[in-house]
């Protein structure tokens, strides 16, 4: 299985992907960390809590981990989390971008 990067910094753009396995789960990927728990009507559960606002960079990367892993088990079946690392150049500029790496299960 190809192993796929996913940004959280990267712009969501919503595009109806129905045929390709791979942009789709990419896509809800990027909706999934870009979406705050609560703020989609008639789906409140969905996206992350976001805990980690505001907090020391060793405690919001720890949030975060756990925030994503969550949500990622949750909202898309399709793909298996293998591991979260951090973009440090983005987190002096108060902005922490995760950077998630996913197998897609082709089954």
């Amino acid at each position: 299985m190809a192993v796929h990067i996913v940004r959280s910094d990267t712009p969501f753009e919503a595009i109806v992907v129905e045929n390709d396995l791979t942009k789709s789960v990419m896509q809800n990927l990027m909706l999934i960390v870009s979406t705050r728990k609560g703020t989609i009507p008639m789906y409140r559960e969905f996206g992350m809590p976001m805990e980690y606002i505001d907090k020391p960079i060793d405690v919001a990367q720890a949030l975060m981990v756990s925030e994503i892993t969550e949500a990622v088990e949750e909202f898309e079946p399709r793909c298996k989390l293998i591991d979260i690392k951090f973009d440090m150049s983005t987190a002096t500029s108060a902005k922490l971008t995760a950077i998630l790496e996913v197998e897609i299960n082709e089954e």
